[in-house]
């Protein structure tokens, strides 16, 4: 199992930016310096709910500040773009970060963003899906050429050429939607998935799926969770009041009902909003390392997952919590997964079986 973070870049009091990007700067630093995987940028536009529009631009700087962490976006909303500038741009990162991009592609789910662009969320599948052709013909083909019912491209050849090869794609997926995971396994993409569901309630793809078992043999399952691995039992409950303005402004923001003035998400609480007990029970990885560790491990059971992305930096979190629950999960909780095997794997061979 590898471990790898994720960031959203939030401050619920709007901050200045270059004291936002200074954090997220530092925090990559030091999750490369840790030995985690993978750091995976979000993308959201218009809110102080992430400050990361535009991800890969934000990696191709970190990319020079590091040596060995694997570089993505989780995700690019891909109805946003066109689908060659998206391939241009990671293959100039994977150039720049010597061979280390990975790609995480999905849909998108604020309507309040969608609104500035002209968009409606979800509302052309096939672009969607010609999209995706797209950018992985361009990032794994010295030449390629696409005719669909959206998109129709000549001989082309990207400058420059990705370093590597086969770079890795990751596609979000509804694990409970069959169509959702068929699609991401016949592209031959890892999976992205069970974020949302309460940890009791996980789905197991590569169990519910046997068909696809053996092409899902060669693929991988990751997830998401925010972290925050405690001192003590009162520094866990004050770390679940910073997920819960997180929890408020993505909820609102994915239903449509978040109040927005001038880019601010007004994170008031929400109807039924579950308890501190069961948040910390079924939805966060959130307790001293020992708890942490077994939080980790009902998700890998429940999931089926290989792969997991740690959201240290959430809600207020200090940055100096957010770099010392960093180091505890990197001392106290990586080792229980990581044993048996090293701490980074050679990229392309992992994955060229599936690509």
């Amino acid at each position: 199992m590898q471990f790898g973070i994720f960031m959203t870049m939030p401050s619920p009091v709007p901050k200045p930016a270059a004291e936002i990007y200074a954090r997220g700067i530092e925090i990559a630093q030091t999750a490369d310096d840790l030995g985690f995987s993978h750091l995976w940028l979000a993308e959201h536009h218009f809110t102080n709910y992430a400050y990361i529009s535009r991800p890969l631009m934000l990696l191709s700087h970190i990319a020079a500040k590091t040596k060995q962490i694997r570089l993505g976006p989780a995700i690019i909303p891909v109805p946003l773009h066109h689908p060659l500038i998206v391939a241009e741009e990671l293959a100039m990162i994977d150039v720049l970060s010597g061979g280390r991009v990975e790609v995480g592609l999905g849909k998108g789910y604020q309507q309040y963003q969608y609104d500035r662009f002209g968009m409606v969320k979800g509302g052309d599948v096939e672009r969607y899906n010609e999209a995706i052709d797209v950018i992985k013909l361009a990032m794994h083909q010295p030449t390629f050429e696409y005719q669909g019912e959206v998109f129709h491209i000549p001989s082309t050849r990207l400058y420059p050429q990705p370093l590597q090869p086969r770079a890795p794609f990751w596609l979000v997926v509804n694990s409970t939607v069959r169509e959702s995971v068929e699609h991401a396994v016949t592209q031959g993409m890892n999976l992205f998935t069970g974020v949302l569901e309460p940890i009791s309630k996980l789905t197991d793809v590569r169990k519910n799926y046997p068909d696809l078992a053996p092409q899902l043999a060669h693929l991988r399952v990751g997830t998401q969770r925010l972290v925050y691995v405690a001192e003590n039992e009162a520094d866990a409950l004050a770390a679940v009041e910073h997920a819960r303005w997180n929890g408020r402004a993505s909820i609102g923001l994915r239903h449509d009902f978040a109040s927005v003035a001038d880019g601010v998400v007004a994170a008031t609480p929400l109807p039924n909003e579950l308890s501190t007990d069961i948040l910390l029970d079924d939805y966060l990885v959130i307790g001293t390392a020992d708890q942490c560790i077994r939080q980790i491990e009902r998700i890998r059971s429940g999931l089926g997952c290989d792969y997991f992305s740690a959201s240290f930096w959430f809600g207020s979190m200090p940055q100096g919590k957010v770099l010392a629950s960093m180091r505890r999960f990197a001392e106290q909780v990586i080792p229980a997964f990581t044993v048996k095997q090293p701490a980074h794997r050679q990229p392309l061979d992992a994955y060229a079986s599936a690509l």
